[in-house]
């Protein structure tokens, strides 16, 4: 019996291995392709610290409409088109279901919270009226919901528990869509094309700098061909390892931003990596092979979906609760890229500019942020990343904040990054630096890491004073670096004689008593026999 499908993209912005759209085309009379132009990730937002909306600064829209435009493309040569519409979600997929009479619902599972619950509501409306949903998982490899149940309805809380759980993820589709089944009649549907940023109410906005990696299912295809031909790249790929100063040719795929929309199926990326494995003789292994990376991918998206308050310290169980200070200027000087220190400031830059930066980078600045000087909640540095990354994704991001703030899977908190000497083995000559901070394009190679310590002559002749062209640290990286990892002490010995869960009355007395009676800790064993107590005085 032939119906009328309606194909509600999301992520999924592609063709290739997308179960949802080949359900869809089964005994359809009819296909309609949507995607809803959601406000609240588009419409300008004056108040927020960047161009863009309430939710997304311009770089990911940008690369949202790129590719909804490619997919346009693709679907018109399928003898389809992308019908687009504005407003909220779910009134205007209800609308659409009733409008069309529509007998089929097909969307790609998704699990961040704000999409499970316009999913549900979707979801509850149209089993009501007796309407077919199919709803895949097909943007991760694994369904996150079957790791947990065979981990006993717990999220698996290491890498290596994870990796014994999931087993080989299955094939991408064989099936290739040459053709799609007709449209039904639209003609009183508000049915818009893709917008510009300007069409946006973007027009009068400024931005300096738009990334430059390019939205859509045909750059991410293409991209994963030229990083699967280099074998032997692909099959020595050791995270951590890598150059993070490496900017007009990344030391990476950059694929994550075509992952994070869908643009490339995660399937299709690990077959290539196995058939690429079969050709090779040796190869790196998880977790620090490129399959690695995949797998750290899920495994964050399993235990993000199964631990209430995931993206947040309070009332999440996984979470060390840690008295990280409310000093605003100093997280300002680090979101504008005004620490003071270069290697800091220009990947700020960069993320700024880019919405995008290596993994070291990121690792680097979070880590300055947090527990290596300046102590700032990592909840704060979250927002930034999540807003500004073209390639932010909920879970992975709070899962990278929670483990590089040492607020949870990670706990070696006296592992700090050191913003001066870090970068310098990778980029001696500071090139990074003088290409995202262009102030201090002439600072001499001695002196571009630390340019406070450049003699005032030698500051001038590079026109460059500091703290008149360039800002003075905020901190003194060697002083306050021993203070995080004595706060650190500190909460990580509350944490640990907790008897269940650390109140805020608790959290709040660790943080006044920390500020008021600084303890020097200078041997490192000393400070790990040190208990809550100590601390108290």
């Amino acid at each position: 019996m032939e119906v009328n499908s309606l194909m509600w993209f999301r992520k999924g912005l592609r063709i290739h291995d997308n179960p949802a759209l080949d359900y869809a085309t089964k005994n359809a009379k009819h296909l309609y392709p949507v995607f809803v132009l959601d406000p609240l990730y588009l419409n300008p937002d004056t108040s927020a610290f960047s161009p863009g909306s309430k939710k997304s600064a311009l770089n990911r829209i940008q690369f949202l409409l790129e590719s909804l435009s490619d997919l346009d493309s693709s679907l018109k040569a399928l003898g389809s088109r992308l019908l687009l519409f504005n407003g909220d979600p779910v009134h205007t997929i209800k609308r659409l279901l009733n409008r069309w009479n529509i007998g089929r619902l097909c969307f790609e599972f998704d699990t961040e919270p704000y999409s499970l619950t316009r999913d549900g509501q979707v979801q509850d409306f149209a089993s009501h009226t007796g309407i077919e949903v199919f709803s895949p998982v097909s943007h991760t490899l694994f369904d996150p919901r079957e790791v947990i149940k065979k981990n006993g309805g717990k999220p698996p809380l290491t890498y290596q528990s994870f990796l014994r759980i999931v087993g080989i993820p299955s094939p991408p589709h064989a099936n290739t869509i040459s053709s799609l089944p007709p449209l039904g009649n639209i003609e009183d549907s508000e049915v818009s094309n893709v917008p510009t940023i300007e069409e946006l109410g973007y027009a009068d906005v400024k931005q300096e700098e738009y990334s430059p990696f390019r939205g859509g299912e045909s750059e991410a295809l293409k991209r994963l061909k030229a990083s699967l031909m280099d074998k032997d790249w692909v099959a020595n790929f050791e995270k951590p390892k890598g150059k993070p100063t490496s900017f007009e040719n990344p030391a990476t795929t950059v694929l994550s931003p075509y992952l994070k929309f869908g643009c490339l199926s995660s399937r299709l990326f690990y077959q290539g990596l196995q058939d690429v494995f079969k050709e090779v003789k040796k190869h790196t292994l998880p977790p620090v092979s490129l399959v690695g990376q995949l797998l750290w991918r899920e495994f964050f998206y399993v235990v993000a979906i199964g631990t209430p308050n995931f993206d947040q310290m309070k009332g999440n169980k996984i979470c060390k609760q840690i008295p990280w200070s409310g000093d605003d200027k100093l997280f300002i000087a680090w979101r504008e890229a005004q620490t003071g220190y270069p290697w800091i400031d220009a990947v700020m830059v960069q993320l700024r500019k880019w919405g995008w930066m290596h993994h070291l980078a990121r690792h680097a600045v979070a880590c300055f942020l947090t527990r290596g000087d300046l102590f700032v909640h990592w909840e704060k540095g979250r927002d930034v990343f999540e807003r500004l990354l073209i390639d932010s994704d909920w879970a992975i991001n709070n899962g990278n904040w929670l483990w590089l703030s040492c607020s949870s899977f990670f706990y070696q908190y006296n592992r700090i990054y050191s913003p001066t000497s870090f970068a310098k083995k990778y980029d001696p000559s500071g090139i990074y630096i003088r290409h995202f901070i262009p102030v201090l394009k002439d600072m001499p190679e001695d002196y571009i890491y630390e340019p406070w310590t450049a003699p005032l002559e030698v500051q001038i002749k590079a026109n460059c004073v500091i703290g008149r062209d360039y800002p003075k640290p905020v901190v003194d990286h060697d002083i306050v670096s021993k203070d995080c990892r004595r706060k650190m002490g500190a909460a990580y010995a509350m944490n640990s004689t907790a008897s269940d869960v650390v109140t805020g009355e608790e959290l709040g007395s660790l943080g006044r008593k920390l500020e008021k009676q600084p303890i020097q800790i200078s041997d490192t064993k000393k400070q790990k026999q040190l208990k809550f107590t100590d601390y108290l005085g």
